[in-house]
């Protein structure tokens, strides 16, 4: 197995093989992966791929982008999932892939307000599958116009949204007024709640790190987020989805070859997932907060609003200039993960009756880049 040292000579070879080249290489951008960003809000005679081209922008797990759109008539649209998409061994119920579902809808009703139209949503109009989703569509929508309307105020913030996968600034706590306007975010299926205590942070913190630790080091869970690995821009740009490694270090290993660090990271022993753990355990130690959504059950309905309560959440966090970042790895359905998910159940005070749906660190941070987009006409598809 590759080590570390040759790994670096490896880099080292090849930056001194291709000179001034390879230093331009190792500095780029994936810029055509962020393009979908910078078209949200571009001009569309059609409104419904106005809200669409921000509704793409929406957090997902593993950054699948499931979601197929078809246009019906003149204002409607049906929104269903590409069954490839799916995460079946982090998420063996689609519960996750249904709460991106949920992002994407209340995305594409906040755009869709800046045009005055109001969003009716039909959830699941054919029929849910409870195990698993299935070819039937999961939402049809409806653009409604609306007199006097006013634009959500939260669409102002759309396109500085982000996932927040850094060390939080242990120095600025998140003030109690902070945590009163996330309230906001719940729901008559979901509620907000969030730690008071600086016991709560460490527990949580450890849970953090334990369930990672746990995902990395299960091989069938592990092999899954390798399938969808993206190591530099060239790569990014090809396929914007799944989990991007991007940055000098990832662009000269892509000189090398990526298949070269999908081989070494797919080992749950190597040094490189060893390093990775290191790495997001020192992250989740940064975190001054966590919080999390609570769905008052478990059916499709639960996880739609859950999605649409986390969007809200994030773009209230956002306006209030904090970082949010989910961790979603304990309350994972795999068999490995069970005794973690019980654990996160208790220290976050979840009954009877309810689900764990979404947790998440808060706090402040430097400014990320965003996350790559397929564009929204890759997503469209035909009657």
């Amino acid at each position: 197995m590759t080590n570390r040292r040759n790994v670096i000579l490896g880099i080292g070879g090849t930056l001194a093989l291709f000179g001034a080249g390879a230093a331009w290489r190792v500095t780029r951008v994936p810029d055509k992966a962020y393009q979908p960003w910078e078209k949200a809000g571009a001009t569309e005679i059609d409104p419904r791929l106005d809200a669409f081209r921000h509704a793409i922008l929406a957090p997902n797990p593993h950054n699948m982008q499931p979601w197929q759109i078809r246009l019906i008539g003149t204002d409607q649209a049906e929104i269903s999932c590409d069954l490839a998409r799916r995460l079946p061994q982090t998420d063996p119920f689609d519960r996750q892939i249904v709460i991106g579902f949920g992002c994407f809808i209340e995305l594409a009703g906040i755009a869709a307000s800046r045009r005055g139209l109001k969003l009716e949503v039909e959830a699941f109009p054919e029929g849910a599958g409870n195990a698993r989703l299935d070819a039937r569509p999961v939402a049809r929508l409806r653009f409604v116009a609306e007199p006097g309307l006013a634009a959500d105020p939260l669409a102002a913030f759309i396109r500085d949204r982000r996932s927040a996968k850094v060390p939080f600034d242990l120095a600025r706590p998140v003030p109690a007024e902070s945590f009163a306007a996330l309230q906001a975010a719940g729901s008559d299926l979901t509620r907000f709640d969030h730690t008071r205590t600086e016991g709560d942070v460490q527990a949580l913190r450890s849970l953090a790190s334990a369930a990672f630790e746990r995902e990395m080091r299960t091989p069938h869970t592990l092999r899954e987020s390798i399938d969808v690995l993206r190591v530099g821009s060239d790569e990014i740009n090809a396929n914007p989805d799944g989990i991007s490694l991007r940055g000098p270090l990832f662009e000269a290993l892509s000189l090398l070859g990526a298949d070269k660090v999908r081989a070494e990271a797919i080992d749950a022993q190597s040094d490189t997932t060893t390093r990775q753990i290191a790495r997001y355990r020192q992250m989740f130690s940064q975190t001054p907060s966590f919080v999390w959504l609570t769905g008052l059950g478990n059916s499709r309905a639960h996880q739609l609003a859950t999605g649409r309560s986390y969007l809200r959440l994030n773009l209230l966090a956002t306006r209030l200039g904090l970082g949010l970042h989910p961790v979603s790895q304990a309350l994972q359905e795999y068999p490995e993960m069970t005794p973690l998910f019980a654990e996160a159940r208790r220290l976050c005070r979840v009954e009877t009756g309810e689900t764990l749906q979404m947790l998440a660190r808060l706090g402040y941070a430097d400014a990320v880049a965003p996350t790559p987009r397929w564009p929204l006409e890759a997503k469209l598809t035909r009657a």
